[in-house]
């Protein structure tokens, strides 16, 4: 007799790469498929399968989130131009002169934006974590980022019609070439933004210069994997002149140069501070939080962490440098940019700089910040806003929202929870040096991953967080928040599958919140009590101190703990789940 439990919906799962992907398979084998009589619909997320599809299977992926609701999705890798080289080198029949965006680039943007849907990241609620607090106080760390240029001297303005943005280039030809086009409607922020290749160039001289004369380890922090035409644009010009100018004198003073994904060195950097380093963040609008965050550390350090964080992004509308068009200049012209058919901007730019122009959504903005409102009031949390207002007619749009909601809840006798709004670069000060009891931080896109990896990672790991996707209409997508892990799958195929180094739990936890919203929405109690206890045999089996190696030394009683590898973490899992 099968004494699985019967569930009717089905039950959507992302598939992933590497490490993640080999702990996923796992999971479902061992929480899934033993257990429940349930039908999966499963969808190949890997980085080869989205260049062999030409991205299709992003499209499949959105359309089975919509036709059935729920689903759990694995951390996936976004290619750089190395791995895609050896993915094309090994698939030769792949035509990359016509590759689809969604074949290359991250499908997180698309997933989100295919099913509207916006961000929650919080910390898991373990009992027995108690994370030793990093010595900021007196660090020599040094943030150097770019004075002018990028967002800060960018053109932004709300649309006054609703039309169409066409972004133009009049090169030698003289004739205009229209770039990017893009629908708004009346009330939508955009907005352009250039740099200027040849500051880059002076400022990554007097970047490594600087590094060199104080003798400071070199870290450099840009998005490029998200925004290839405008970060990773900056970023190859950047390191051709450490390569040819500086990497020498540099290893020969025995100094380190270490290049990361902004949100993930941000993340490092916070919770492990180097001793004495120079921190390089071109892009001025992340530069300037950071190095508040930096200034504000090494005055006063972390305190006590006791509040779990929450986090929410706003990604619905495809807003932000998310969903920018982005691409360097491929000759001197000018820039203009028309909207319903009026002249609203021009600009010189040079061959090479990288342009970026990016739009968001009021209604999608509307949409997520009534959202927050509602996950601040279900879960009683203050709410803090970053907005910078002060010059950015594109952000006054969020704070426009954020009074037409109070006001529609005003009218349904619907107090809205207590908020305050700040901008980004308090409110990224406020989450680490002072935190409330429970708060809410909500954050575009890329304020979102730089906080909410910050947030992780104080918090215990990138596995100990989780992360929702909600949309209005209903749809629901788990994830874990953290990545690929690499490194690890690297030792896992070099001892032929014997070491098997990595948490699953945020994996486990998101799995649990899904099957928990199916039993909801099904009535089906069985289901939502097992997906409970699935939660609760998790959070037992760290309370006990049965931890994977990325928790070693952080539970409340470190002399008691048990490390174990993932297999031995997720026997333990089922254990407690008996």
């Amino acid at each position: 007799m099968d004494s699985r439990i019967n569930v009717t919906s089905p039950l959507v799962i992302l598939h992933g790469d590497e490490m993640a992907q080999v702990a996923f398979e796992q999971i479902l084998e061992k929480f899934v498929t033993a257990h429940l009589n349930i039908q999966l619909e499963e969808v190949d997320l890997s980085a080869e399968h989205r260049l062999l599809t030409n991205g299709q299977v992003v499209i499949d992926a959105i359309d089975a989130l919509q036709r059935h609701g729920v689903g759990v999705k694995n951390a996936g890798m976004t290619v750089n131009r190395q791995q895609l080289e050896e993915l094309l080198r090994k698939h030769p029949n792949v035509d990359s002169g016509n590759l689809d965006p969604l074949a290359i680039k991250s499908p997180n943007g698309a997933i989100r934006k295919g099913i509207s849907g916006n961000i929650t990241r919080e910390d898991i609620q373990f009992r027995n974590l108690k994370i030793s607090r990093p010595d900021w106080i007196g660090r020599d760390i040094e943030v150097d980022t770019m004075e002018f240029g990028g967002i800060k001297n960018s053109f932004n303005q709300l649309s006054q019609a609703t039309g169409v943005v066409k972004l133009m280039f009049v090169g030698s030809s003289g004739d205009p070439v229209e770039l990017h086009r893009r629908e708004v409607r009346k009330g939508d922020p955009w907005l352009l933004a250039t740099n200027d290749m040849e500051d880059v160039k002076a400022w990554a001289h007097r970047f490594f210069q600087r590094a060199i004369d104080e003798k400071r380890d070199v870290y450099l922090g840009l998005k490029d994997t998200v925004i290839p035409g405008y970060d990773g644009a900056m970023r190859t010009v950047i390191e051709d002149i450490y390569h040819s100018d500086y990497s020498q004198q540099i290893k020969d003073l025995g100094l380190g140069y270490y290049y990361e994904l902004i949100d993930a060195q941000a993340a490092r950097i916070v919770s492990n501070p180097p001793q004495r380093a120079l921190w390089g963040v071109p892009d001025n609008t992340t530069g300037r939080k950071l190095f508040k965050l930096v200034n504000q550390l090494r005055k006063f350090g972390i305190p006590s962490r006791s509040a779990h964080v929450s986090i929410s992004r706003m990604s619905a509308g495809g807003g932000d440098q998310y969903g920018s068009f982005n691409m360097p200049a491929q000759e001197d012209g000018i820039l203009k940019v028309i909207v319903d058919g009026e002249e609203k901007h021009a600009r010189s730019i040079s061959k090479g700089d990288p342009i970026l122009l990016m739009s968001n959504d009021h209604e999608a903005i509307k949409d997520w910040v009534a959202q927050v409102f509602r996950d601040a009031s279900r879960k009683d949390k203050e709410v803090y806003f970053g907005l910078k207002r002060e010059y950015m007619e594109y952000d006054e749009v969020f704070s426009n929202v954020i009074t037409e909601v109070r006001r529609e809840l005003a009218r349904e006798d619907t107090p809205p929870p207590s908020f305050m709004i700040m901008r980004p670069s308090s409110q990224l000060k406020k989450m680490i040096t002072d935190p409330p009891r429970n708060a809410l931080y909500p954050s575009q896109n890329l304020d979102g991953d730089i906080f909410s990896d910050i947030s992780a990672a104080l918090g215990g790991s990138l596995a100990t967080a989780s992360s929702i996707i909600e949309s209005k209409d209903g749809t629901m997508l788990f994830e874990a928040p953290h990545g690929t892990a690499h490194d690890l799958y690297l030792k896992y195929l070099e001892s032929d599958g014997q070491e098997a180094h990595f948490n699953p739990s945020a994996l486990i936890f998101a799995l649990a919140n899904a099957l928990e919203t199916l039993g909801n929405r099904e009535g089906n109690t069985p289901l939502t009590k097992y997906a409970v206890n699935l939660k609760a045999a998790l959070t037992d089996t760290v309370d006990s101190g049965i931890v994977t190696a990325d928790l070693k030394g952080k539970t409340v009683d470190p002399e008691s703990e048990r490390v174990v590898d993932m297999r031995g973490f997720l026997e333990a899992v089922a254990d407690a789940l008996q």
